[in-house]
């Protein structure tokens, strides 16, 4: 595990401070404007920022260069997220030495979903390595200095190596086992996925309390009733609760558009912030992972709303 304060996100965590990040979604695009703008209106209220790789196997925006021009431009700190699913362990290490040149500090290593399930199926999956192998690869990476071959290397970047989880999986004993592997490769922290459940999240953070290691909950404010619909749809293990869409339904009746938005914001920040309240109360949870892509605008009143 890394000892040395490599970045403010180590260090937010290192402190036992209830710690927020955000999520931003550079989709297909050469312009990072409205990523920039949205990472300034968002810094002081979460403390680094996911920048996504093909999120859902969708072709977008490289997230290595979003992560390093989102960084330079807003002063947000980012969290440069890296899949196996495109890249071979050569393409993906020579990356994380970009990266570390790049200055970024935080990276997520993920599998990735298959290709089958974006915008490009036709795509050929890669899979070379999986996220405890690439886990295992930063950590060589970052402790020793040498390659997957033990091969050395000239200045080697320093990272703070978050991974995945899913507190949904079901059954949960094979996503435990995960979890398991990917603390004794070496990850700093844990990012979950988007979680709606409390129990599930209180259940989850029960068993891998064990491990002391940062596990940071996910959640998913909702932007409109089509939103949350096609979540609910299309998300594989995650149900938004039927209350939360009833809500969001009527609110989507409204028809000043105004009072449709400030009724959606209102319903958010009543079920996030419970949410939120109960996770820090009643859990060992280290933080929460606010993936509002979109409606990032939802974040500082959320935040504030359970200093």
């Amino acid at each position: 595990m890394s000892k040395a304060i490599i970045s403010e996100l180590m260090a937010s965590l290192k402190s036992g401070s209830f710690t927020f990040t955000g999520e931003l979604e550079p989709e297909k695009t050469s312009d990072l404007t409205r990523y920039i703008e949205a990472a300034r209106k968002i810094k002081g209220y979460v403390v680094a920022c996911n920048v996504t790789d093909n999120p859902q196997s969708f072709a977008y925006m490289n997230s290595l260069v979003a992560s390093y021009i989102i960084q330079k431009e807003s002063g947000l700190e980012t969290i440069c997220q890296i899949t196996c699913r495109d890249r071979n362990r050569i393409a993906i290490f020579s990356d994380l030495l970009g990266a570390g040149a790049l200055g970024i500090k935080n990276v997520l290593a993920l599998t990735g979903d298959h290709t089958t399930l974006g915008d490009t199926p036709q795509a050929k999956p890669v899979f070379d390595l999986d996220s405890v192998q690439l886990v295992k690869m930063i950590r060589q990476i970052v402790d020793e200095g040498v390659d997957m071959n033990g091969k050395p290397i000239e200045s080697p970047p320093k990272f703070f190596i978050g991974a995945g989880a899913n507190p949904n999986a079901n059954p949960i004993e094979p996503e435990l086992i995960k979890f398991e592997k990917k603390v004794y490769a070496g990850a700093d922290f844990f990012q979950t996925q988007v979680v709606f459940d409390i129990e599930k999240a209180k259940s989850f953070l029960k068993e891998t309390r064990k491990y002391n290691v940062p596990v940071i909950i996910g959640v998913f404010p909702l932007k409109s009733y089509g939103v949350a619909e096609y979540f609910d749809k299309n998300v594989p293990g995650v149900k938004v609760p039927k209350d939360l869409m009833d809500a969001l339904a009527k609110a989507g009746e409204i028809s000043n558009k105004n009072l449709r938005r400030a009724k959606y914001d209102e319903i958010n920040l009543e079920y996030f912030s419970s949410f939120i309240r109960e996770l820090r109360k009643t859990t060992s949870a280290s933080g929460c992972h606010i993936m509002s892509v979109g409606y990032e605008e939802i974040i500082p009143p959320l935040v504030e709303s359970v200093k």
